[in-house]
């Protein structure tokens, strides 16, 4: 990154600019450069000296688009406007970005706002995985909560039925009612374990927990399976809660380990663990100096097209049998620690990547 030039008295009041991932251009409404933030200049690589005070217009390979956009705007036609254009970079190939023009509280000076299509499309990805669980948690409380109390009627209406009765096959009617009742009570309480246990905060060695995980890992796969470390070992230690953490990567690494079946059959899987340093991470609407990027790879089939978009929804699962809980528990647990789970799936190769703000 270019070091950023000394700031005058005008251009001081954007500084906070600095701090954001998107391409930020402040401009007058002839299309003079009065601000290029720091991830702008990383995008042209040209300096921001270089940026101010020349035109915005040549930096698009349709600069009449934005002329007019910004003529519009002198008239004020409208407050903000929003199109897609191509952002030239010099030798380099041009850039599809999403383009948002704003007006400032200053008279004829705009904002220009520059997303990457790409960054764009995974932002709102992530905003969607946000809100799904959020959603979800709401859901899975409340249902639990009106499943539990008329659940714990039918069993005990079975029990005393079972008193009554006569017959082996009459008893054998209220036993499976009393097993099956049961078997929804294990379910409300898994549904119910993150919400009630405390958040214990600690240190945690991320790799410590990579190591609890696959010794059960294997422990469960002796045979076929190859599970792969691939550490970065300079990732500090942060706060965090070791046994949520655990149970996250678990839930995440036996699903890979189950869908890879035909290959543990075959002697070929392979699942690996890796963990880097992100630097100047955005997810979640905000910006971190440093994140854990923590995978889960394996070459197995990868998730069904069907669920693709659904995999963290409560009892979705693409597996005969499964509950379809252990990715959605995975995710609260995670966003506990105020990060994120993403998930990249392509037949042969799915990745599934935490990511956690690190101090």
């Amino acid at each position: 990154m270019t070091p950023p030039s000394p700031k005058t008295p005008k251009t001081a009041r954007f500084q906070a600019l600095d701090l954001l991932a998107t391409l930020v251009a402040v401009v007058h409404g002839d299309g003079t450069v009065l601000f290029a933030n720091a991830a702008l200049e990383d995008a042209l690589g040209t300096s921001r000296r270089t940026i101010e005070g020349a035109s915005v217009l040549p930096l698009f390979t349709e600069p009449h688009v934005l002329r007019a956009a910004l003529d519009g705007a002198r008239v004020n036609e409208y407050a903000t406007l929003r199109y897609d254009a191509w952002l030239a970079r010099g030798t380099a190939d041009p850039m599809p970005v999403h383009v948002v023009v704003a007006q400032t509280e200053v008279p004829d000076e705009f904002v220009l706002e520059l997303l990457p299509l790409e960054q764009q499309a995974r932002q709102e990805r992530e905003e969607r995985l946000i809100d799904q669980a959020l959603a979800n948690k709401e859901l899975i409380r409340n249902l639990a909560h009106e499943i539990k109390n008329p659940l714990g009627g039918i069993r005990g209406a079975a029990q005393l039925l079972e008193m009554e009765v006569e017959g082996k096959d009459l008893k054998e009617y209220t036993s499976i009612i009393i097993h099956e009742a049961d078997r929804l009570q294990t379910l409300v309480d898994r549904l119910l374990a993150p919400h009630r246990r405390p958040h214990v905060v600690g240190d945690v060695n991320i790799h410590e927990v990579c190591e609890r995980v696959r010794s059960l890992i294997l422990a469960e796969f002796p045979r076929g399976l190859s599970v792969v470390r691939d550490y970065d070992t300079s990732i500090p230690e942060f706060r965090g809660d070791r046994e949520q953490l655990i149970q996250a990567l678990l839930n995440i690494a036996h699903n890979a380990a189950q869908a890879l079946q035909e290959r543990i059959a075959a002697g070929d899987a392979v699942l690996t663990l890796r963990s880097r340093v992100g630097r100047q991470v955005t997810f979640g609407k905000q910006r971190y100096r440093l994140a854990l990027e923590l995978h889960v790879i394996d070459n197995g089939p990868g998730v069904p097209e069907s669920i693709k978009d659904r995999i963290f929804f409560p009892l979705v699962s693409g597996r005969e049998g499964g509950s379809g809980l252990g990715l959605t528990l995975a995710q609260t647990f995670v966003q506990q620690h105020h990060g994120l789970i993403e998930c990249d799936s392509l037949p042969g190769r799915t990745d599934f990547k935490i990511l956690i703000p690190l101090p």
